[in-house]
């Protein structure tokens, strides 16, 4: 028997009983979310004065919403959906928007993340020279260390991989060299070809000595494994871990997951990137034709925030969990030297805060912009204040993009993403579509100086409900490797500027509007 057509038995159940666990547990919380309204109802119609309050707690909701201290974008929408269906928006507003659950969960992040982030180094030597040398650069270097704790680094090496299919295989050859500790944690891993190939590296692994963790999101891989799928790795002394398991009734931390892409080998190496593990990231398979991700590969002091990145969510998600006691051995001092001088700074984002860091990044990326900024996302779906940043920027005549995909994966919310085109094309932003097929990476870059890859959508999911990691890298090869990747992409894409300047019939601004309005709450 080769070795993957060993894992291939159960391939087809797993991912028939995968479906049909989600389509059970959507269908819970529809009949729980009918049940809650119709009992409001219910009450509403058998005691008038239930109606009164109700009406009143309705107005207090609104005014507590509108007094947060978050975007209008994320408020208004709320606001309205209450104003218009005031049971079923309240209702749904309690469940998803106020989300009370996660104060477990904010607390158990608050707690590691206090023991954690202390272990990173300050390197304020570093910082004033990125400062000196580059302020914008700097400033943004400052932020992050400020208000997520990620420092700079130096000391480190980025290589850049313009094709998913590059980077799985440089990260299997990295892998087969691991002597201590393999850390993966990925928003989706799919029981196929792809995941199979590194598995038979880990069990390799493990008979070695080397303690290898494996930590995915369960929505993320709902429809690419079975439930049986992390016991299978423990049988085989993989140690893994689910994030947030999707299970039916009212689990309130579900709009939350995931999404980060991180694989630490010994503290030394660290890639990081667009791509899970699933064979249509490789080319394997093709569903939305060719399928365009990128990804890092780092080595040296950096990959220390890597580390810590990995064990913040593999000892907060779960409160019952045995959980590390001891962390000096996964953060090794690194002998590396080094080839190049640059500035490299993996950082992490968490909706378990106040602060957005990723749409703080890439905000700041244009705001810095003299000659051009660039971005590539799969989804476009952003805040009024990043549209007025990145319109701003068009205005002073920075050389603004942004690449889209010429062919969707999920046509409702690529309608949505289309949906933004106007406002930006008018403002003097370009927008480009990507004709071969789908594009799922995640990049920014600025004037040769400064690039990020990571896994950070333009989307108000990756932006505020979800985990998310990425990179920011100045002064190295990498960025101008980057930077040829995008020119390439935009050889292979269609300017859709003009068109979408003003041909857009009414019929389908009205329902873009409808969908871009609740677009906050998808």
């Amino acid at each position: 028997m080769s070795k993957t057509s060993k894992y291939t038995v159960e391939k087809k159940a797993a991912v028939k009983n995968g479906v049909y666990r989600m389509g059970f547990a959507v269908l819970s919380i529809i009949i729980n979310s009918i049940i809650l309204v119709s009992v409001v109802v219910w009450l509403g119609n058998s005691w008038p004065a239930f109606h009164m309050l109700l009406s009143l707690f309705s107005a207090f909701i609104v005014l507590g919403i509108y007094s947060q201290h978050r975007t209008v974008s994320m408020k208004m929408p709320w606001i309205m959906l209450i104003l218009l269906l005031p049971v079923a928006g309240l209702v749904f507003y309690l469940m998803v928007g106020l989300n009370s659950s996660t104060k477990k969960m904010r607390k158990r992040y608050e707690d590691i993340d206090a023991v954690l982030l202390p272990l990173l180094p300050e390197n304020a030597d570093i910082l004033d020279e990125l400062e000196n040398k580059y302020p914008f650069v700097g400033n943004i270097a400052y932020y992050l260390k400020k208000h997520a704790g990620y420092p700079v680094y130096k000391n480190t090496d980025v290589a850049y991989y313009d094709d998913a299919a590059k980077g799985i295989e440089a990260q299997k050859e990295e892998l087969k060299k691991a002597q201590h500790f393999i850390f993966m944690e990925y928003h989706a891993i799919e029981d196929a070809q792809s995941w199979h190939e590194i598995q038979d590296i880990l069990e390799e692994k493990v008979k070695e000595g080397v303690e290898v963790r494996v930590f995915y999101d369960d929505m993320g891989s709902i429809g690419f494994v079975n439930t049986d799928f992390v016991k299978r790795l423990r049988a085989k002394g993989i140690r893994a871990r689910v994030f947030n398991p999707f299970a039916p009734g009212l689990n309130l931390f579900l709009n939350n997951r995931d999404h980060r892409k991180i694989t630490v080998i010994d503290g030394k190496v660290g890639f990081t990137g667009g791509y899970n593990i699933a064979n249509e990231y490789f080319h394997l398979c093709e569903p939305y034709g060719f399928w365009k991700d990128t990804g890092i590969k780092l080595e040296g002091d950096a990959v220390r925030s890597l580390t810590i990145t990995f064990l913040e969510m593999w000892n907060a998600i779960k409160g019952n969990d045995i959980d590390d006691v001891s962390f000096e051995k996964y953060l090794v001092n690194n002998e590396y030297k080094s080839h190049e001088d640059g500035f490299v700074i993996p950082y992490a984002d968490s909706p378990m805060d106040d602060v957005q860091v990723g749409e703080d990044v890439y905000m700041s990326m244009a705001e810095m912009a003299k000659d051009y900024v660039w971005f590539i996302t799969p989804y476009l779906i952003i805040t009024d204040e990043m549209i007025n940043v990145l319109s701003l920027a068009a205005r002073r005549g920075v050389d603004v993009r942004i690449i889209t995909p010429g062919i969707p994966d999920k046509k409702i919310i690529y309608s949505v993403t289309r949906s933004y085109y106007n406002i930006l094309a008018r403002n003097g932003v370009k927008i480009y579509e990507f004709t071969p097929g789908f594009c799922h990476a995640k990049m920014s870059i600025c004037d040769d100086i400064a690039a990020t890859c990571g896994t950070i959508n333009l989307d108000y999911r990756s932006l505020y409900h979800h985990f998310e990691n990425g990179c920011l890298y100045s002064d190295c090869k990498a960025v101008a490797e980057t930077k040829a990747d995008f020119l390439k992409i935009f050889d292979q894409s269609k300017d859709v500027t003009d068109y979408y300047v003003n041909s857009r019939g009414s019929f389908l601004r009205f329902g873009q509007m409808i969908l871009r309005l609740f677009a906050p709450l998808m």
